[in-house]
């Protein structure tokens, strides 16, 4: 159980800025153009995992043409800061709103992503004027590199969601000072955000999310419930391995993948194309290769792959996916984005009213799991919508 009520340590924040030396890009480009590539089956197609003759091609662009300097500077455009919550060195951006009465907003990403999912999205958020929008829609955003990812320190030992959530709110509260606040997340951001409403109401005072990560205990009561889980379930069969390994041994993986710049980037790249609303298996199709390697980079020059792995392990440590035994549910306003792509299939919305109080439920034409990166603008016209009906 998550000790939600003990002395939360802080400090002031202090600016951060990221500044990789370039010793450090040029050794993971020579271990990538020295990678030892290996026969395996290639149809073509991803059937096995990452597709050989696209991983040879995606690393050399990486060794060639990727410029990871240019990347950093376009994440240092931002306000960066860090502070020390508790047991670790929370990282995390803060962009100030346009006008003078912009909502304060946690954003919160999941894996294997990173802050830099939210480069391009940011700005929707904290400065709608500069895009057409209205001022008035204007949030104070906040995006945490979550603990034991990218640029935050670790926690002492794997934390899950539940965790998380508590010192995500203590960010909001007592270092930054809002009283009041929504949050947003997808992936483990979704997790995160339905425990800051489920448990840190009302400072928490509404969420979004765009993926269903929790489960009632009670099960599914009707037809369509039953078939949705059993199509979930077989659905997850061959998306299972990764999350089976992070969330039992984790340590041993992090052994070759801490060694190998390429093994990390294969590692991710599956995720992003299977999980994402692309055309056929063209990733491309979605991103460029420079926001791929982008996200790919953070885990390498932290060396926080193995950390980030962590969060699998204490979910399962906190109870898995089950949001309350007692059958409780999320009662601050909640507004679900479902995108038809997305990994975990969504429920009927009679499961899921089971475990928050919706307010809004839109059915999104296209898009997938990374939707801050696929689908900013449907993504950010459903959140000030939320906001403005609160």
């Amino acid at each position: 159980m998550v000790e939600l009520d003990r002395v939360i340590a802080m400090t002031p924040p202090h600016s951060f800025t990221l500044d990789v030396p370039e010793k450090t890009i040029a050794k993971i480009k020579k271990r990538v153009a020295t990678f030892p590539w290996h026969e395996m089956p290639d149809d073509g197609g991803w059937e096995y995992g990452v597709n050989l003759n696209y991983m040879r091609e995606f690393c050399t662009y990486w060794v060639e043409n990727f410029d990871w300097f240019k990347q950093q500077d376009a994440i240092n455009r931002f306000n960066h800061d860090s502070t020390a919550i508790d047991e670790i060195d929370l990282h995390f951006i803060h962009e100030k709103g346009s006008g003078e009465n912009a909502n304060p907003l946690i954003i919160s990403h999941g894996w294997p992503g990173s802050v830099v999912e939210f480069i391009d999205f940011i700005d929707l958020l904290a400065h709608p004027e500069r895009h057409g929008g209205n001022i008035e829609d204007a949030f104070d955003v906040v995006a945490p590199s979550l603990p034991g990812f990218g640029f935050s320190g670790r926690p002492p030992r794997p934390w899950g969601p539940r965790r998380m959530a508590q010192t995500l709110n203590s960010l909001m509260t007592k270092t930054l000072g809002y009283n009041s606040y929504i949050a947003q997340g997808g992936d483990w951001g979704g997790a995160i955000s339905s425990f800051l409403g489920f448990d840190h109401a009302p400072a928490c005072r509404a969420i979004h999310i765009n993926i269903l990560t929790m489960r009632h205990p009670g099960g599914p009561q009707t037809p369509a419930e039953v078939m949705w889980e059993r199509q979930f379930k077989e659905d997850q069969i061959v998306e299972d391995g990764y999350r089976t390994q992070q969330a039992t041994k984790p340590q041993t993986l992090s052994y070759a993948m801490m060694d190998s710049p390429v093994g990390v980037a294969a590692w991710i790249l599956e995720k992003m194309n299977s999980w994402s609303d692309t055309v056929g298996d063209d990733v491309e199709s979605v991103y460029t290769k420079d926001q791929l390697l982008t996200n790919i980079m953070v885990y390498i020059v932290t060396r926080t792959f193995n950390t980030a792995s962590w969060i699998y392990y204490g979910r399962r440590e906190e109870g898995g996916r089950i949001l309350s035994p007692e059958g409780h549910r999320v009662e601050v306003p909640t507004a679900c984005a479902l995108f038809p792509k997305e990994l975990l299939s969504w429920p009927p919305r009679s499961y899921a009213e089971r475990l928050y109080n919706i307010r809004q439920w839109t059915e999104m034409p296209h898009g997938g799991h990374f939707a801050a990166m696929e689908q900013p603008e449907l993504l950010v016209d459903d959140i000030r919508k939320f906001a403005r009906n609160l």
